[in-house]
């Protein structure tokens, strides 16, 4: 019975923890925006976006999705958004080490879990569903 009480706070520290790396970065990169351009431009391999057109989408989904996923509204939308974008990440940076690699695996495993399971009795997608939806 502990570990069932305990369990919609850990659903929702999974998703505050794993929201605050993706929204940490969103930050990082509106804080200058030409070297942010300069990274798609010169580091990153994004497929089938121009550099400025792939840095704005990549500052756009960090800065919306994980305070959707932290607050639990959308949450697995949010999650496997953010899961794609994980991913893409990985394979559009080619000098990514073998510990940002290992990171980048945590932090998709992470949002499977919310995308699979949900978000719990702790979020805004319990509380509709609980309040319109019976």
């Amino acid at each position: 019975r502990g570990l069932d009480f305990m369990s919609p706070l850990i659903d929702l520290g999974l998703r505050l923890w794993v929201a605050s790396v993706f929204w940490n970065s969103g930050l990082t990169k509106i804080q200058s925006w030409d070297t942010t351009v300069a990274l798609f431009t010169h580091e990153y391999q994004v497929p089938l976006l121009a550099p400025a057109a792939a840095a704005l989408l990549a500052t756009g989904v960090e800065l919306a999705f994980p305070v959707l996923l932290a607050v639990g509204l959308g949450a697995r939308l949010s999650a496997a958004v953010l899961f794609v974008f994980n991913y893409v990440a990985v394979i559009s940076y080619p000098e990514l080490n073998e510990v940002g690699v290992k990171d980048h695996v945590y932090w998709g495993m992470l949002l499977l879990v919310t995308l699979l399971h949900g978000p719990g009795r702790i979020s805004l997608d319990h509380f509709i569903r609980r309040r319109w939806m019976r």
